[in-house]
This record gives structure tokens, C-alpha cells and sequence, in this order.
């Protein structure tokens, strides 16, 4: 069993940063891909970022390439999204997922799969 517990969220100015949290407790090593999604009213919950634990990158939504970067620290435990240039569009919920299948997702074109989902920290971003 994974528990993951997302901080960091809250409101923010256009072309403003937040820097988001996820702290991974329980078989952390079964974790082979560490996630963030985001699901705005209205549409469907996607895909914004993914890392493998080796540290490589897995994902990066189109829309967030070159503003979100995703990290890891494997010794804290914990993933992060750091979110510059925020845009009215980035506003959602967002959420932590951990992948433990132990795949590799070829050419960075999907992020990676999810058993695991945090609850969820709302961004809101605002003009």
C-alpha cells in the first residue's frame, strides 16, 4: 500500500509559481513512476507530468512544457511539480499518482500508469 499526500496548492496571480508537494509514505520502494495529473470543472482528469524513480523524466503535457518542472527527492520521499508562468488555464485540482507496474513508457509520449492517487490540492490561478 502507497499513501500520497499532495500540498502546496492555493491561489495565485497570472504569471505567478507554486511549487507543489507530494509526500509518498508506505512501500515507496514498490513506486517505479511518480505522477501529477490535474482535472479542471467540467473535463476530464489528464496528464501534466511524470518521472521514473531513476529519476529520469517519463512526461510533460505540451501545455506545461517549459513552465512545470517535475522533481524527486527518493531520500525525503517526496515528488514535486514547480509551476512558473502559471496561466488562467492552469487552474484545477491537482493530483499525485504512483505508478508500480515497473514499466518504461516509450518516447515520452504518455505519462506513466497509475494504481495509486493522492486526494487532490486545488490551484487556482487568477488575473
Amino acid at each position: 500500500q502507497v499513501t500520497l499526500v499532495e500540498s502546496g496548492g492555493g491561489s495565485v496571480q497570472a504569471g505567478g509559481s507554486l511549487n507543489l508537494s507530494c509526500a509518498i509514505s508506505g512501500y515507496f520502494y514498490d513506486t517505479s513512476c511518480m505522477s501529477w495529473f490535474r482535472q479542471s470543472p467540467g473535463k476530464e482528469r489528464e496528464g501534466v507530468a511524470s518521472i521514473y524513480r531513476s529519476g529520469d523524466i517519463a512526461y510533460y503535457a505540451d501545455s506545461v512544457k517549459g513552465r512545470f518542472t517535475i522533481s524527486q527527492d527518493n531520500d525525503k520521499r517526496t515528488v514535486s511539480l514547480q509551476m512558473n508562468s502559471l496561466e488562467l488555464e492552469d487552474t484545477a485540482i491537482y493530483y499525485c499518482a504512483a505508478d508500480t507496474s515497473g514499466r518504461r513508457y516509450a518516447g515520452e509520449a504518455r505519462p506513466c500508469g497509475t494504481k495509486y492517487w493522492g486526494q487532490g490540492t486545488q490551484v487556482t490561478v487568477s488575473s
